[in-house]
């Protein structure tokens, strides 16, 4: 093992401009790659913000005794897609109004009686604010004989739904064809490595130096190259992350986990375009 790291290092070494100009090129693969998972990661995070906002309103009928109201809050708590139930009093309705519609301050302050009923507003728990799990809760408050109505924007939910498939549908297609641009890229410059020391590969061929003796170097070299390319594509994201939220707006990035994943990730595509570019060579000598 001491054997094959000496020789993947003296790789480094011996030829700096091509493993220089391997690891750029790696780099650059994966910073197109790290931009596009940057753009599924704030989509994400922004249909996150929007669907935080779905809710169900369920309007009371008058008088409706707050004990009975108590008691259907902790039932409607107890379904599994209610994150949490609120309480909103007649009053608080009628500040509400005034407070979001000033256009209509006149109407508001000529009131004899309060028009507005009470109502409860439920919040659904992240992975069922979707229109199907909506539904079905939007039907169960139905069944409580004092709801006098339950609206929870259905149209608008659908449309959620949708630009979430959208997304999903585009992002999956779109990340497989950046996934297959990269391992070509990172394939062609490892190979490159591969015939740059196709001599000293037939002489240890020569003195009788196995298939596994001759992969495990180029393995582990491109290996290093794959995850050293990784964290400069890291770098280059993360300056381009910078720059979006200096100019333009608040963006996320990745995750200390993801950074690691992704580092990850170009090692083996290295470490798995090495194995195939000398299997290759192999295959010819």
């Amino acid at each position: 093992m001491r054997l094959v790291v000496r020789e993947a290092l003296w790789s480094f070494r011996r030829a700096p401009v091509l493993a220089t100009l391997a690891i750029t090129t790696i780099a650059f693969a994966l910073f197109v790659l790290g931009l596009f998972g940057l753009v599924a990661i704030n989509l994400r995070a922004a249909l996150a913000d929007i669907e935080e906002r779905v809710e169900i309103i369920m309007y009371l009928t008058r008088g409706t005794p707050i004990e009975v109201v108590a008691i259907a809050i902790g039932d409607i708590q107890s379904f599994p897609e209610v994150e949490a139930v609120t309480y909103v009093s007649q009053d608080e309705a009628l500040e509400h109004a005034r407070a979001e519609l000033t256009e209509f301050q006149g109407v508001f302050e000529n009131l004899a009686q309060n028009p507005l009923p009470a109502s409860l507003e439920i919040r659904l728990k992240p992975g069922f604010r979707e229109s199907e799990h909506a539904t079905n809760v939007a039907t169960r408050l139905q069944g409580f004989r004092f709801a006098e109505d339950v609206r929870f924007g259905r149209d608008w939910i659908e449309k959620l739904d949708r630009l979430r498939n959208i997304a999903a549908m585009v992002g999956l297609i779109v990340g497989l064809g950046f996934m297959a641009a990269s391992a070509i890229i990172i394939g062609t410059t490892i190979r490159m490595t591969v015939l740059s020391r196709r001599r000293e590969i037939q002489i240890m061929r020569l003195v009788g130096a196995t298939d596994g003796f001759v992969r495990r170097p180029f393995l582990l070299d491109g290996a290093v190259k794959g995850a050293l390319g990784g964290a400069f594509a890291i770098l280059l994201n993360y300056a381009a992350y910078i720059a979006v939220s200096r100019a333009l707006f608040t963006a996320e990035f990745f995750t200390a986990s993801q950074a690691g994943l992704f580092i990850l990730f170009g090692a083996v595509l290295g470490l798995a375009a090495s194995a195939v570019s000398v299997g290759r060579h192999l295959s010819h000598i």
